[in-house]
This record gives C-alpha cells, structure tokens and sequence, in this order.
C-alpha cells in the first residue's frame, strides 16, 4: 500500500512538472524612446508598452517656451529684454531651486553670471568672445541673484541683469519626465538627458537594479566609462571642465566654470564631480557650485548635508588624478 502511494505521488509529481513547463513563460519587455532635446540626446525607459514620445515632446517644448535662453521668444529671453512678462509654474519650481542653493553655497551658484559666460563665450551667444577686464568688471556690477525678485509671478531684476537657469534646468526637464511616468503608475524608470539621470524602481526586463556609469575624465574628446555604480530611487547629475573650456593665443585652458565672484573662469584642480539627490534639478544646480569650490570647501560642505552625496576626480599636487567619495556615494 505504501509503496503504491509513493509511485502515484512520483507519477503527480512528475506530470505536474510536465504541465508547468508548457505554461508561456512571461518575458517582461520595457519601452525604450530616445531623440534630442536642450541641445543634447535623451533615453528614457520604463516598464509599460505605451508610447509616450508625443507627450514628452510636448512637455519638453513646454520647458523650452519657458526657460530655454536658445529661443528668442521664449520667457526668459523676453524678461532679459525686459519685456513683462508672467512665468509659468516650471519657471517659479526653477526659480526656487535655484534661489535655495544660491543661498546654500553662499552665491558659488548664480543664475545671473550668464552674461559674463557669455562673454567668454560658453553661452548662448555665439557672438561674444574672449574680452579684457574692463568688459568683466562692467558686467559684473549686474551679477547677484539677491538682486533678483519673483514677485506675483513677474521677475524684478536690474534691466542689465542677465538670467539663465541652463545649470539646473535640464535636470529639472528630467524630474518633469519622471513625475510624468509616475502620474501614469509607472514605477520602474530611467531618465537621461545628456548623462544627467534619475531612476525608480528597478530595470524590470533585467529584474536588477538600474546601473548607471560615471565618464572618465579625457581631454582627447573620447568617450569612457570611468566606473558604473547602482541607483534606486536617486538622481545623479555630474558636471566637468575636461571637455568644455576655450584656448586663448596664448594657449592657456579656460574652464566654462565662472567665478561667480571675480567673473574670471574658475581655477580648480577638479576634473568631474557627480552629485547624487532625490531629484535632477538639485542634483545638477550642485554639481555646478561644487566644481567652482575646489575639494577642501566642498568637503566641509558636504559635513553639514547629509542629503547629498557626492564622487569627485581631481588632480592633486603631482598632477596624479584621485578620487573622494563623500556622504556613503556608491561604490
């Protein structure tokens, strides 16, 4: 009797196997779009089959209406003609943000220091080139986001005040994708506009983490993955001199980092510095400051700000490159 019972629960078992294996295996898939925006790439991937490319189009034209000063009639470039003008709400989160690290890294973060890039020829106008003191010291007399008021929605500035959020806003761009995603119950995405990124969730077609990588610094104009670190729930925003900075005649390096003190590009032995927030447009407006305040200011930043995290590259005395990891960023 035992033994009957033992070859019926083999013969179950084995004819359960068998059925199991005919059942369709489901094999998750996610939608992956890309295209071009804010002067660069993006890749945005999540876990639904819908194809939102027409909605995120229209969310980024949105953006550019509002804050691109590469549009001529966009907001911002009409309030630097001192048009009037009554900003939308992107304009106001931006405004914001910008106005808290501003205070927080006591004004190394200045949206008004955009016509001083200009006349180095960093920004938008492609007009304007290397220039000699005088012009800086003009130009510098209108520099101080203190100076600048957003008042029932209208900005109230000085009329030769230049203002550019374009090192914070594509970060922002990326945390509007991501709210968007959200509001559709997506909860498994990555966004990246030019290598600035925010996630959630996990990589539902690999079923791990989402794993992101951080750029070498090169002065060759390639392109190499320095390491690759995982994020959940995070953003990452990194900023660099290796790449952007202009030659003079006679030969010396200008980093597209402006001292937003004295007008004159930054002097910093740092290469790269990332920067990991809960959202983009944080992590982006910091990742500027910290590559203008040099290693030692950054890390005693960093002491009072356990919100934030960060990996820095920089060239230490030998001219040898060295890495900091600050706040527990991922190895």
């Amino acid at each position: 009797m035992h033994k009957f019972l033992f070859c019926f629960f083999v013969l179950a078992t084995v004819l359960s196997c068998k059925k199991a294996q005919k059942q369709p295996v489901k094999v998750l898939e996610n939608t992956k779009l890309s295209g071009a925006v804010f002067g660069t790439s993006y890749t945005i991937i999540y876990d639904d089959n819908v194809d939102y490319t027409k909605q995120f189009d229209s969310l980024f034209h949105v953006i550019n209406v509002s804050m691109s000063t590469y549009i001529s009639d966009s907001d911002i470039s009409k309030i630097n003609r001192n048009e009037l003008v009554e900003v939308d709400t992107h304009f106001e989160k931006v405004f914001h943000k910008s106005k808290e690290i501003y205070n927080t890294t006591k004004g190394v973060f200045d949206p008004t220091i955009g016509d001083v890039v200009n006349a180095w020829s960093f920004g938008a106008d492609k007009q304007k080139f290397l220039t000699d003191s005088t012009t800086i010291e003009g130009l510098m007399r209108y520099v101080g986001f203190n100076k600048v008021k957003l008042v029932n929605k209208r900005i109230v500035k000085l009329p030769n005040t230049y203002l550019e959020f374009n090192a914070i806003a594509k970060g922002y761009g990326i945390d509007v994708i991501a709210q968007f995603l959200e509001s559709k119950n997506c909860n498994n995405y990555l966004v990246e506009i030019g290598g600035e990124v925010r996630v959630k969730g996990k990589n539902k077609a690999k079923d791990k983490p989402w794993r992101v990588g951080l750029d070498e610094p090169r002065f060759d104009g390639e392109q190499s993955v320095y390491k690759a670190i995982h994020l959940k729930d995070q953003a990452m925003a990194t900023s660099g001199t290796y790449r952007k900075f202009k030659v003079d005649e006679s030969g010396n390096k200008y980093a597209h980092i402006i001292n937003t003190k004295t007008g004159y590009p930054t002097k910093t032995n740092i290469l790269s510095v990332s920067v990991i927030a809960k959202d983009c447009m944080t992590a982006d407006g910091y990742a500027t400051a910290f590559q203008a305040m040099g290693v030692e200011k950054v890390s005693v930043f960093f002491k009072n700000h356990p919100e934030l995290k960060s990996f820095l590259i920089f060239e230490n005395e030998n001219n040898e490159l060295e890495t900091l990891a600050l706040n527990g960023f991922p190895e």
